[in-house]
């Protein structure tokens, strides 16, 4: 049985001041517990029912175990429906751009995602088409939200999320920078070379004044229908997809 403290701690990690202050998130759900586990990332305790507990995987040394019942876990989870399971993670030190390891790759740049399930997709589909690195602006939505972890589905643990001022680094960065805009050129007659940047925007005021004159590619998703507008993580996998494919 969880004491009252046990379930204030956990219960305060659901908002970003007290998983700052504690250099602790939260993860929910056997798939990307599993994921983490199996990751370089440190996994501090795991809250569990009695019928998940056959599914834990064995290499649980030096992680601290706590069966729970229903009520509680439905105390401490952020999900209308928790899946059993759900752990807390020490958050890795913050990483710094190493402008050496972006060379010879894509790597994607983020102005100021908010919506947590966009950018949780973009870090998924980052991780599905092999792309190791998203950089983020200081604004964007924080990588360790619950919202975003869920979103990711457990890619997060394999994708370097790195936020950073953007304006310096795209101007030090000595790589081709692709702007997702809506004038540019045509995405599916773009010659893509084998490294650059892919700068996605907001999701209601695209890319920032200040970074349009950093993008030497403009590229833009044909429109066909009468959408207005075509949603960021939706955009991020087109991108993704093209520049594999091309």
């Amino acid at each position: 049985m969880l004491s009252k403290s046990q379930i204030s701690f956990i219960k305060s990690l659901h908002q970003k001041k007290y998983r700052k202050e504690s250099g602790i998130f939260m993860i929910e759900g056997i798939k990307s517990i599993t994921e983490f586990i199996n990751s370089s990332y440190q996994i501090h305790s795991i809250y569990y029912t009695p019928a998940y507990f056959s599914q834990l995987p064995k290499n649980l040394a030096n992680i601290k175990l706590f069966e729970v019942n229903n009520a509680e876990l439905e105390k401490i989870s952020t999900l209308q429906n928790p899946q059993g399971v759900l752990a807390l993670v020490d958050m890795p030190a913050k990483q710094e751009v190493d402008m050496a390891s972006l060379k010879g790759q894509f790597s994607l740049v983020l102005d100021d995602i908010q919506d947590p399930g966009n950018f949780g997709t973009i870090i998924r589909t980052a991780d599905w088409f092999g792309i190791k690195n998203v950089i983020c602006s200081e604004n964007t939505v924080e990588a360790y939200n619950p919202k975003t972890v869920q979103s990711t589905m457990g890619s997060l643990c394999r994708v370097n999320v790195i936020y950073t001022p953007l304006d310096p680094f795209l101007a030090s960065a000595k790589l081709p920078v692709f702007g997702a805009l809506l004038d540019g050129q045509n995405i599916y007659q773009t010659s893509w070379g084998s490294e650059g940047l892919i700068l996605l925007g907001n999701e209601g005021h695209g890319i920032s004044q200040a970074l349009l004159e950093k993008i030497t590619i403009p590229v833009t998703i044909p429109r066909i229908g009468e959408a207005e507008s075509l949603n960021v993580a939706v955009s991020a996998a087109i991108f993704c997809s093209e520049i594999k494919r091309g």
